[in-house]
């Protein structure tokens, strides 16, 4: 699974403003790596049915034990609801202890620009 193409489970509206959050997560281990693969896919089910999601991606390099994620929203209040809510809560809970690094990113955007590059994305996760 090296890439979670960008997915647009409710369209914005043109030319509105959105809130982007990208992550970076480096896990400790490849067992880590492998567990953080393992719970990806339920974390994906409620993303695809979040509401206020407008779009996510998630980019896995498992033998560097890293794991970039992308998604944009129509307002930090839709993304707080998803990641205190549903699988996402437990999972990154679990998985705490298995990162070794972690890196956030939130900014505005315009809707017409998703989705954003993941050049940009690399580069404000520096």
């Amino acid at each position: 699974m090296p890439t979670l193409p960008w997915i647009t489970p409710n369209r914005p509206p043109h030319s509105t403003e959105v809130h982007v959050f990208a992550s970076r997560f480096e896990t400790r281990t490849l067992w880590g790596a492998l567990k953080f693969l393992v719970r990806t896919p339920a974390v994906w089910r409620q993303v695809r049915g979040a509401p206020g999601v407008y779009g996510a991606s998630l980019k896995a390099e498992p033998l560097k034990r890293t794991f970039w994620t992308l998604s944009a929203w129509e307002s930090p209040e839709a993304l707080k609801t998803f990641a205190r809510s549903g699988t996402h809560a437990p999972t990154s809970r679990g998985l705490a202890p298995q990162m070794r690094d972690a890196k956030f990113a939130a900014w505005s955007a315009s809707s017409d620009d998703l989705p954003v590059s993941w050049t940009d994305v690399r580069r404000r996760l520096r």
